[in-house]
């Protein structure tokens, strides 16, 4: 006879558990009842709110056809024909949400994940406008095509990109979604501000709505492709429960990590793309269902898929019953409530002292522990070990340039210098060099002399020092963040800055105010440290609650342009897209008086920042104190970004690559401070020179330029061969 030791712990532990487990499934079977009783709630008063006077009892009559209410042409058209349609509508489509999210965050292990990362949204309002722009659009039915098909086309080049090598891994999904999403958008903005009429349209479906819901037609053409979405999101919950354990462990079980995460993504791409189709693109929601579903079910993925559905579906039945009391007789955008609620729930989130426990992982802290390797780039000449700096002296007096540093940047000061005559000779005028110089001199024609010295310099100067304030602001968010993907755009800098001049715009009667770019970004940084709770220890908390309050800043904006008339619209939507058309000295002057200030500021704090990359006990054994030089590279980056959105509007994209591409070329030994500066200044006056020749007759604003190319710029530093080790 064999005796076994039994250990009494583990059958206390064992004894524990049942009654644990047991209390659990207790609790999500309460939570489901009272989810599905709410939703039920919410759904009565979608069909029992409206804009006419039919009240619950005219709806209850209709639906039991109690005496002859189906009879009645009015009840037929409120109830049958618009109020049930809708709020079926709503149901299904915040289903499709929530269950999209919950599926993206599981697959990305990120509970920040949600439905805009595989470029859906962007590609449906591409299909959109070139829908509305090139074949004449005009009815419900036809935007709904043109943006399904365009979410799918779109979600299927992210699948390839990110599946062409790494076999489709979160995080290449979700940067591939992230710089096609943005090149799509710069590319529907090049439509959009070339057609009025476009614009027009695109500006009401943009911010989503269930106003347009009538009748069963639209509905019925997509159920199909949502009951296969759906379908397909239970059965992959189980391979994806063992994908959290990792890919090893997942292969051990017998799945495929690679064939999971592409059928999530079509999954998702599924629901997404109809439900974009049908009410247009709603933000936040997905993100919200998935988290709060989370927290009810904990790791069963199966579960909480299938909450994460059901809170979706009572979250956008009870924003658009909101939407249609909240500013009678008029009908409020159901994407502006959902920002509403998501905003803060996003901030609830990073504030969590759950969100460890969920699998929330922080970049910075990542990147930390190995300060070398998010600086030490391959470069494409040169090598990255040993010392390039050379020891200038003369008497008692010595200085310490570092040679590869110089060189970098003489040679971008010859670019620029080469960018600015490019940008004084080009235009629609026929002008050529001998003219040009001539005229920069102030001799020759005197319409040459007042083309060039008037409008070209003046505009090179803004676009010169607006570039320079965004690349140096870049480069101290990056330090700052420990993250390269990090720009002033997270701090809700760009929109506090756009919401400041919109607001001043109103209030003056007149556009154009430098002071309240400036104005804005700092009262946006501000609102977001406090509620963030403070720089910390590390900045990613910050770029977070950034982000949710950029996109609730957004969506306000979205909302004041669309009420105001369509000439007015128009020309600030260009303006809010990043646009030097109308800048001269007058606005630069100011900007090259900060930067004076500025700019010797940020040198003296450079060498403090190459500190920064290691953790904060070794930066404070060096001397050095981190909350305070943290302190001064927020308010500088703020500064320069303000009065960059002042000049030019928000101008995306260089932010986040002068520093990079600086970076390459200074080496990685330093942080490229006067390096990002002058990238910035070359990539802003070579893309306004860009837009203005590059249609006839047509300008297009420097912000979607940069915007357009700034999407494949983003692929190839971190989706290429090289930089996916780096990663």
């Amino acid at each position: 006879m064999t005796l076994s030791h039994v250990d009494p712990e583990a059958e206390a532990v064992d004894d524990e558990a049942l009654p644990q487990a047991s209390s659990g499934r207790r609790t999500l079977l309460v939570a489901s009842a009272s989810l599905l009783l709410a939703v039920l709630v919410l759904a009565a008063l979608s069909l029992s709110i409206g804009a006419g006077e039919v009240g619950p009892g005219d709806v209850l009559d209709y639906l039991l056809g109690r005496d002859g209410a189906r009879d009645n042409s009015r009840l037929s058209l409120v109830v049958g024909d618009l109020r049930i349609p809708r709020t079926l509508t709503a149901l299904l489509v915040g289903a499709a949400l929530g269950t999209s999210g919950s599926l993206l965050q599981a697959v990305t292990r990120n509970p920040l994940a949600e439905t805009g990362l595989l470029g859906v949204n962007a590609g449906a309002s591409l299909g959109v406008v070139v829908g509305i722009a090139f074949l004449g659009v005009q009815s419900g039915y036809g935007h709904l095509l043109w943006a399904f098909g365009g979410a799918v086309a779109a979600s299927a080049l992210v699948l390839f990109i990110a599946g062409r090598r790494g076999g489709g891994s979160p995080m290449r999904l979700v940067l591939a979604g992230s710089a096609l999403g943005a090149t799509f958008g710069g590319i529907t903005s090049v439509i959009i501000v070339n057609s009025t009429e476009t614009y027009d349209r695109f500006r009401f479906w943009v911010l989503g709505s269930l106003a347009g819901v009538e009748g069963y037609d639209k509905l019925t053409s997509l159920l199909p492709v949502l009951a296969v979405g759906f379908v397909v999101a239970l059965l992959i919950a189980r391979p994806l429960s063992a994908l959290a354990l990792g890919d090893d462990l997942a292969r051990g079980l017998g799945h495929r990590p690679s064939i999971i995460r592409t059928v999530v993504a079509l999954a998702v791409t599924l629901l997404t793309a109809s439900a974009v189709a049908l009410v247009g693109p709603v933000s936040f929601l997905g993100l919200l269902a998935g988290f709060l579903a989370r927290a009810v079910t904990g790791p069963r993925l199966t579960a909480q898929i299938a909450l994460a559905g059901l809170i979706g579906a009572g979250v956008l039945t009870g924003a658009d019953v909101l939407a249609r009391v909240v500013s009678r007789p008029f009908e409020a955008p159901v994407s502006v409530i959902i920002a509403l609620i998501g905003a803060p729930v996003l901030i609830g989130i990073v504030r969590s002292r759950r969100m460890a426990s969920m699998g929330m992982t922080d970049p910075a802290a990542e990147e930390s522990t190995q300060p070398k390797r998010r600086f030490a780039v391959r470069l494409p000449f040169g090598s990255t070990e040993g010392t390039d700096s050379l020891v200038l002296r003369r008497g008692a007096l010595s200085l310490l340039v570092p040679r590869r540093a110089a060189l970098a940047a003489l040679f971008l000061a010859a670019l620029l210098v080469c960018a600015v005559v490019l940008s004084a000779y080009a235009g629609q005028s026929d002008m050529g060099l001998t003219r040009t110089f001539n005229a920069v001199f102030g001799s020759g024609d005197r319409f040459d002399v007042l083309l060039v010295q008037k409008f070209r310099l003046g505009r090179i100067v803004a676009g010169l020092t607006a570039g320079a304030a965004l690349g140096l602001a870049g480069c101290l968010t990056q330090t700052l963040a420990r993250n390269r993907l990090a720009t002033p755009e997270l701090l809700g800098v760009n929109d506090g800055a756009t919401a400041a001049v919109l607001i001043s715009t109103t209030l003056t009667g007149t556009f154009g105010a430098w002071w309240a770019g400036p104005l804005g970004a700092l009262a946006a940084v501000l609102v977001v440290t406090t509620v963030a709770g403070g720089l910390g220890q590390r900045g990613y908390r910050v770029l977070v609650v950034g982000l949710a309050m950029s996109a609730l800043a957004s969506a306000v904006t979205q909302v004041v342009l669309a009420r105001r008339s369509i000439n007015s619209a128009s020309s600030l939507y260009v303006w809010t897209s990043g646009s030097l058309n109308g800048r001269d000295y007058e606005v630069a002057v100011p900007v090259l008086v900060g930067l004076a200030v500025l700019v010797p500021i940020a040198l003296v704090v450079a060498r403090r920042l190459n500190v920064l990359r290691f953790d904060d006990s070794t930066a404070s054994s060096l001397g050095v104190s981190p909350g305070r030089v943290r302190m001064v590279c927020l308010l500088l980056a703020v500064g320069l970004a303000g009065l960059a959105v002042g000049i030019c509007g928000p101008v995306g994209f260089v932010a986040l690559a002068s520093p990079v591409i600086a970076g390459r070329l200074a080496g990685p030994l330093r942080v490229p401070v006067l390096g990002s500066m002058l990238v910035g200044a070359v990539l802003v006056v070579l893309a306004d020179t860009v837009g203005r020749v590059i249609f006839s007759g047509v300008e297009v604003p420097v912000g979607i330029v940069t915007t357009v190319l700034g999407g494949p710029f983003l692929l190839w530093v971190l989706l290429g061969r090289s930089a996916a080790a780096r990663v």
